[in-house]
């Protein structure tokens, strides 16, 4: 079956070449290794990605994040701040990210970049996505993450989407990216807030602090074992020198998210920005989660219902509030 497999796809697994890792033309991504390197027998993997992918709304049914934090996420989103979302080996960094990257204006151009293709945005979006590609058999034609991240930034972006980053030049390019004005949301495998700054300054990505700062935040999540559920862990902002301000946190015992702290810099940066004020970014949020639990309650939950209720809040925020307040459907 491996065999095959490869051959459709200009792959090749053999004695000589006992390990294949290859993309199906459908999205799906096959592994496969041959005795002896298996040792008890040929295996195949194939890791098949959702149709309909995670939204906030079904998120916060789930449990797996609060409406207010949701809220206060979507707020920075809508005003361009970078985040950096963490977390262990399937605890739902990049179903995360795709569900935030529905809340981007639907003005804006968004390029993102994968090694394996999983985020899927809604399709009035003027997205671009980009994948790496393997060399061939002749160690030619190879496009890595580095080559897409250097390309986005010559597309005039609004957003840009990394699926995970591993390397220092590519940490360099993504931060660089921020200092320029670009809007940059990546996902970086630690287990908590703190961990997530150990690793970017720290070999082998060895960033300095000083660019870490650039940062707007960092939203953790986290994936429980035992009881099957996945969480947003933490939510905590960035202050100089690489320190962290923790806002939110999962109490375990009452599973719910807690806030912690006030946000100070974040809320800082959005005056600086906007011109707003603490009160009037407050009562933002307040409105945004009203938005977010009727679109829970009537069950708009699938990636075009909800993107659609997003690019009505910017293009026609009195006909949507009304329909929110009233308790109207919308869709």
């Amino acid at each position: 079956m491996a065999s095959s497999i490869g051959r459709k796809i200009g792959k090749q697994i053999s004695v000589l070449n006992p390990l294949m890792d290859a993309h199906l033309p459908t999205g799906e991504r096959v592994n496969a290794t041959l005795f002896p390197v298996s040792n008890h027998g040929n295996t195949i993997t194939i890791r098949k990605f959702s149709s309909n992918p995670w939204t906030i709304p079904t998120l916060m049914e789930l449990n797996c994040i609060s409406g207010e934090l949701s809220a206060f996420i979507w707020l920075c989103i809508q005003y361009e701040l970078s985040f950096l979302i963490s977390g262990g080996t399937g605890s739902g960094k990049t179903s995360f990210l795709n569900a935030i990257a529905t809340m981007i204006p639907p003005n804006q151009r968004v390029v993102s970049i994968e090694d394996t293709r999983e985020l899927a945005l809604p399709s009035f979006l003027h997205w671009v996505p980009m994948v790496t590609r393997e060399a061939n058999v002749e160690s030619r034609g190879e496009v890595t993450m580095l080559n897409l991240l250097v390309n986005a930034l010559r597309q005039r972006p609004d957003r840009i989407l990394v699926g995970e980053v591993r390397k220092q030049r590519e940490a360099e390019i993504l931060f660089e990216a921020m200092h320029t004005g670009h809007s940059v949301y990546a996902t970086i495998h630690a287990d908590n807030s703190a961990e997530t700054i150990t690793r970017l300054t720290t070999p082998p990505i060895n960033m300095p602090v000083e660019v870490v700062d650039s940062l707007a935040g960092i939203i953790v999540q986290y994936r429980q074992r035992r009881l099957g559920i996945r969480r947003t862990l933490e939510f905590a902002e960035m202050e100089k020198g690489g320190s962290l301000r923790l806002l939110y946190k999962w109490d375990p015992r009452a599973d719910s998210i807690a806030k912690v702290n006030d946000s100070i810099n974040i809320l800082s940066r959005l005056a600086s920005y906007t011109g707003m004020f603490q009160k009037e970014m407050l009562d933002d949020i307040a409105e945004k989660k009203k938005v977010l639990e009727w679109s829970v309650k009537n069950r708009y939950n699938d990636i075009e219902r909800v993107g659609k209720v997003m690019a009505a809040y910017y293009k026609q925020k009195d006909e949507l509030m009304d329909a929110v307040t009233k308790d109207k459907k919308w869709i």
